[in-house]
């Protein structure tokens, strides 16, 4: 099976949206489908087998990996289920959050995903690597769970009353989905306290660009929104960066707060729109090898950038704001981004199932292995709980003199923006 770029993510949880894009390859199911249901056990060696050729990590955990095919393939499965819940335990033996098995439903429901069409919350979902606790990575704007206040690496200790402690991302999604309208609560720890938060199941619609001029100080400022590096990321992008360069802006702020990623190439193609040339970001294997992503002179702007972070940017968007960072083209303002360096690559198996394995993580163009630790801003302006609930449960204060990491990006891009138009002045 042929897993192009676009099969790539980085980052890749369990998600309750998704900005995971699936190869051609990976959405085909096999002639052999019925094959498969028949054989469950040609589905666990299947699987068995990506993880023996792909997987980041040689030593699978100190894992023998060989002995785990013998102790599985030893068993006898009375059907499919059978089989998925042997996949689950042998994929727990890697204790990779981001290695998972997505039964026919849940790759389905990912594909959708894909496509900008879901029916939620508007989380997404991850098992932090330390405390194997239910943790959300970002809401996104403007769901249920956004308007709702439910914040980044909050912990989800209930689900509609059932105790999380020990529950299978991919379980707790099967809970939180349902259908729109329907009501579902879940149970939030917070700085050490549990709060409720009853919600609505909704459709929602993921455009992830939105961009707008602003007049601060005089200067024209392109102020643009990116909320996910989804497949329709970069054509949003290019659009929105003509858009603004025929209305003559004098900078830019590219917001990219609880932005939890997605596909790797698009935070390629969307880093080659910044800068005209220099390293994005390299990804190494397990044996070692590096596939190094460089700028290619086809910048769209190279007008001053201020770039805003928080402890929501994940992966994509540490890959976007360390190349960027890296090679001084913008400034990062903000707090400490959220550290998910690793790449995956999502494939469908042969009975409609689907797999996610870990094969790379990724570095900066300095050479910075960010996974865990994060990306520090160059100037830093942390939010406070009441200040980020605010802005999520508000949109409309957003990018506004109500949102202390704007004001900050503005005063620090209208300094540059005087410094460019000085130096522009002394070279005529």
């Amino acid at each position: 099976m042929v897993i192009t770029k676009r099969g790539l993510v980085v980052g890749a949880t369990a998600m309750l949206i998704s900005t995971v894009a699936v190869t051609g390859a990976g959405i085909h199911l096999s002639q052999s489908q019925a094959f498969f249901q028949d054989s469950p056990k040609e589905l666990i060696d299947e699987v068995w087998q990506i993880i023996d050729r792909n997987y980041v990590d040689a030593t699978f955990n100190q894992t023998d990996w060989r002995s785990v095919r013998e102790e599985y393939l030893g068993k006898e499965y009375a059907d499919k289920e059978q089989a998925y819940e042997a996949i689950r335990e042998m994929l727990k033996k890697l204790n990779d959050p981001y290695t998972r098995f997505m039964d026919p439903d849940q790759f389905r429901n990912m594909q959708m995903d894909t496509a900008g069409q879901l029916t939620g919350v508007g989380i997404q979902l991850s098992q932090d690597e330390n405390t194997k606790k239910l943790t959300v990575i970002a809401p996104i704007e403007d769901t249920p769970a956004s308007r709702a206040g439910i914040l980044a690496r909050d912990i989800i200790t209930k689900i509609d009353g059932k105790p999380t402690d020990g529950m299978d991302v991919n379980d707790a999604i099967r809970l939180i989905r349902g259908e729109e309208g329907t009501a579902i609560t879940l149970t939030i720890e917070r700085a050490g306290q549990e709060i409720e938060f009853p919600l609505i199941r909704a459709k929602i619609e993921l455009h992830p660009v939105r961009f707008s001029k602003k007049l601060e100080n005089n200067n024209n400022i392109g102020y643009i929104r990116l909320n996910q590096f989804s497949s329709n990321a970069s054509e949003e992008m290019e659009d929105a960066l003509k858009d603004l360069e025929q209305q003559k802006v004098d900078g830019y702020v590219l917001d990219l707060r609880s932005n939890p990623g997605g596909l790797l190439n698009s935070s390629i193609e969307i880093a080659r729109m910044w800068m005209g040339n220099g390293t994005i970001v390299s990804t190494v294997n397990r044996r070692g090898e590096t596939d190094r992503q460089e700028a290619n002179r086809s910048s769209l702007t190279t007008r001053p950038l201020v770039i805003l972070v928080d402890g929501g940017s994940a992966s994509a968007s540490e890959i976007l704001s360390g190349a960027l960072q890296d090679n001084e083209r913008a400034t990062l303002v903000g707090s400490q981004t959220f550290g998910k360096g690793l790449v995956q690559s999502v494939r469908g198996l042969g009975d409609g199932s689907g797999l996610a394995v870990t094969i790379a993580k990724y570095l900066t163009p300095s050479g910075r292995d960010i996974n865990q630790s994060g990306i520090a801003p160059d100037v830093e302006i942390n939010l406070t709980d009441e200040e980020r609930k605010s802005l999520q449960t508000d949109r409309e204060k957003v990018a506004t003199a109500d949102d202390p990491q704007y004001v900050k990006a503005i005063e620090i891009l209208n300094q540059k923006i005087a410094e460019a138009q000085s130096s522009t002045a002394r070279t005529n």
